[in-house]
């Protein structure tokens, strides 16, 4: 897994360095931002083969920062509104993401357990987003360290199209060091 390790790494110091706001006024700037999106899709897809196949993509990272969307095409309940399954995968995937991102490959994220409050139907596309603060990173990374894992919470906050609050999700991680010993620490 060393080749992925290093993936991860370099996709994350590219997509780090690109301009979010970046249009095709700017095309070298919009170039770097749209490949390495699609790289950190690319990844996910390898990783997690269900996520494509569901429309899932990683829309905007940056440090301390992640947006997804899931479509509504391919992804309707028997009533025509936004699956509650298409909800988790959008929820629990951008953790991932921003923990691998943020802490680095050295650090594997866990999802212990999820909740999902549904404030109303979507009938539309969705996106979610997560934002996790560089003290909060740098206080993981601390714990991580020394104990070999850390314990945190993310909450995804879930808009329609139309920008509606329709879901809020409340994940609890863990990451653990990769090669952590209490010997060697």
């Amino acid at each position: 897994m060393a080749w992925i390790d290093n993936v991860i790494g370099a996709t994350g110091q590219w997509v780090a360095g690109s301009d979010p706001e970046a249009g095709l006024g700017s095309p070298l700037k919009w170039l770097r931002k749209t490949s390495g999106y699609a790289a950190v899709n690319r990844i996910i897809g390898l990783s997690i083969p269900f996520a494509p196949r569901n429309g899932f993509r990683v829309v905007e990272l940056r440090p301390g920062y992640v947006k997804a969307h899931i479509p509504l095409k391919g992804n309707k309940n028997h009533f025509g509104s936004l699956y509650a399954g298409a909800y988790f995968l959008v929820a629990e995937i951008p953790g991932g993401v921003l923990t691998l991102f943020d802490l680095g490959p050295a650090y594997t994220p866990i999802l212990k357990e999820m909740t999902l409050k549904f404030l109303q139907a979507a009938n539309s596309d969705v996106v979610v987003e997560f934002s996790l603060d560089e003290e909060a990173v740098e206080a993981i990374k601390a714990e991580a360290d020394s104990t070999g894992r850390a314990a945190f919470e993310l909450e995804g906050l879930m808009y329609d199209q139309e920008g509606n609050h329709v879901a809020t999700s409340v994940a609890h991680y863990r990451v653990r060091k990769k090669g952590f010993s209490a010997d060697r620490n």
